[in-house]
């Protein structure tokens, strides 16, 4: 257990005895999942100059309320206090902002939530799946970063694309084609990387829970959501 007590998401339960140190480890948190929040918001109606100026409202408000230092991160996930505390805001919100949230027309979403927000997913789901791609982005991000290091980052960007799920023959033999390497040596590369993938993915997941128990619930829960997003597409 003694691996968990140095996430960005256990020092926010010191809040009570050094708010200067938790609250630094809480705005990198928000900072790091904006998106889902945005998704949230959009998802319940609010267009998008509107969501923008309600997740600005809703990160101060909740930075300076100091909530979060009840919260107890060796029972919970900083994804489901976000969720819940958004809720609690939008309900606030609502009756004073509802005459500028009523516009009609479609919900617009920027490139970066299209990607991984189905069309008719609700509040709760937009907000699951935006918080799963984020993972994945930060995952990628620091996975390129190791590539890059290694003077490979050519190599990485052609593989990428590969790695949500097992790679087409095709695709690995125009990788090998394109770097003289044999299909089969792209492949183990391909299998490592992905592996390598999870890894980042469990890392990132660690800022974000208080214990095993709690990783393993949010894996479960990401996990559902990524085979439902499969299937919408």
């Amino acid at each position: 257990m003694s691996q968990f007590h140095t996430t960005r998401w256990s020092l926010i339960h010191t809040a009570g005895e050094d708010p200067s140190q938790a609250r630094a480890a809480l705005e990198q948190l928000c900072t790091a999942y904006r998106p889902p929040v945005l998704a949230y918001i959009r998802r319940s109606g609010y267009d998008a100059n509107d969501a923008e100026d309600l997740a600005q409202s809703f990160f101060l408000r909740f930075l300076e309320t100091g909530w979060y230092a009840h919260a107890d991160p060796e029972r919970g996930r900083f994804r489901c206090l976000l969720l819940t505390a958004l809720r609690h805001f939008l309900s606030d919100q609502h009756a004073q902002l509802m005459a500028r949230k009523r516009g009609g027309g479609s919900i617009r979403v920027d490139d970066g939530l299209e990607a991984c927000v189905a069309q008719d997913d609700g509040p709760d789901d937009a907000f699951t799946r935006a918080w799963l791609g984020t993972v994945i982005e930060h995952a990628m991000t620091r996975l390129g970063e190791e590539w890059a290091q290694a003077g490979k980052r050519a190599q990485f960007l052609q593989l990428a694309p590969m790695l949500a799920e097992r790679a087409d023959p095709e695709d690995l033999r125009a990788v090998a084609d394109a770097t003289g390497l044999r299909s089969n040596t792209v492949a183990v590369q391909a299998h490592r990387m992905r592996q390598r993938l999870r890894q980042l993915v469990r890392l990132e997941l660690l800022q974000t829970v208080g214990s095993r128990e709690a990783l393993e619930e949010e894996l479960a829960d990401l996990r559902i959501a990524m085979v439902d997003r499969r299937d919408r597409h």
